[in-house]
């Protein structure tokens, strides 16, 4: 087990450095000048020259490269062009309502999707079935964004239940709160969540029907066991392993989808904040975002794999 964690600690840090450099050369080669934006179109030449000198612009690309990761390193990810202020303290900032949204989206996810799967594969061929199973259809073929929209009309503006975006804070002297908080980031995470549940449903049900048709699953019921008995005690933890990767795919898939959904809401998350730098031009931003999740997705990838060998003894950490 030691060795299979350090193996994949290394992997992790090499594709780490690898998303790095693809990174850093596809916003290299995007067309534009941040110093041109910055100034605006009527600059002078000589203006948009000095400013580029000032955010180091000038040097070669492999060094700004270089620079850039040992800040990371060191924890440094430079200071935006645009808000002149620290890169980390943009993305904490927003990351306090980012990370809480893809965890509210990924609870709820869970629970439709689980409840879902498992309702459908009990009653398999039966009314339940073939209805989950096309709600869930329909659920894939919802983009989120459109949802979002359709929440909007209903809850906000046709029965006012709640706000149609804006985000209050969570703490109450900024005239927000906890719960008023988990208010306003509740009909975007139904919207993100309704996809992901109606592709986890399906993935579900099938795991369950699978491993239903074991032998050892037979020789329990053969035993005496109620079916009910059988799936909790012995179906649930062997289907996991494919439910769980699917889940913690959709995991980093919500931790970096949730752009459009923050911009529809009008939610200051690190995905408004992205589509905010890139329309500035503010490449640093974008830079240190995009690579920030690129690494959760790692991160996340990294320990559905470690939970593989938790969820099913019969699986060996070194053949994964």
């Amino acid at each position: 087990m030691a060795f299979f964690l350090l193996k994949r600690l290394l992997t992790l840090v090499v594709t780490l450095l690898a998303a790095s450099a693809v990174v850093f050369v596809v916003l290299e080669i995007l067309p534009g000048n941040a110093a041109q934006v910055a100034l605006g179109p009527d600059a002078s030449p000589e203006a948009v020259a000095e400013l580029a000198q000032q955010m180091g612009l000038n040097q070669p690309a492999l060094t700004r490269y270089m620079q850039w990761v040992g800040g990371l390193l060191q924890g440094d990810m430079g200071t935006s062009y645009t808000y002149g202020s620290p890169v980390r303290e943009l993305i904490f900032e927003r990351l306090a309502l980012s990370v809480p949204l893809a965890i509210m989206a990924m609870l709820l996810t869970t629970l439709m999707a689980l409840a879902a799967g498992i309702y459908a594969a009990s009653r398999h061929n039966k009314l339940g079935d073939v209805g989950i199973m096309g709600l869930a259809q329909i659920g894939i073929a919802i983009p989120n964004f459109w949802f979002a929209i359709l929440l909007i009309l209903v809850f906000s503006v046709k029965l006012q239940w709640f706000a149609a975006g804006g985000f209050p804070g969570w703490s109450e002297t900024d005239g927000g709160g906890f719960f008023a908080a988990l208010q306003a980031l509740l009909l975007p995470a139904i919207a993100l969540a309704v996809v992901q549940a109606a592709i986890l449903a399906r993935i579900t049900r099938s795991a369950v029907l699978d491993v239903s048709r074991e032998d050892f699953v037979r020789t329990a019921r053969a035993k005496g066991l109620t079916q009910r008995s059988a799936l909790w005690r012995h179906v649930l933890r062997n289907a996991m392993i494919p439910v769980v990767t699917v889940m913690g795919l959709q995991f980093a898939n919500l931790l970096a989808g949730t752009i459009v959904v923050e911009n529809v809401f009008y939610l200051p998350g690190l995905g408004r904040l992205i589509f905010q730098s890139i329309a500035n031009r503010d490449l640093i931003v974008v830079r240190n975002c995009v690579l920030l999740l690129a690494a959760m997705v790692v991160v996340v990838n990294f320990v559905v794999d470690v939970l593989y060998a938790v969820i099913d003894p019969r699986v060996k950490a070194g053949e994964l």
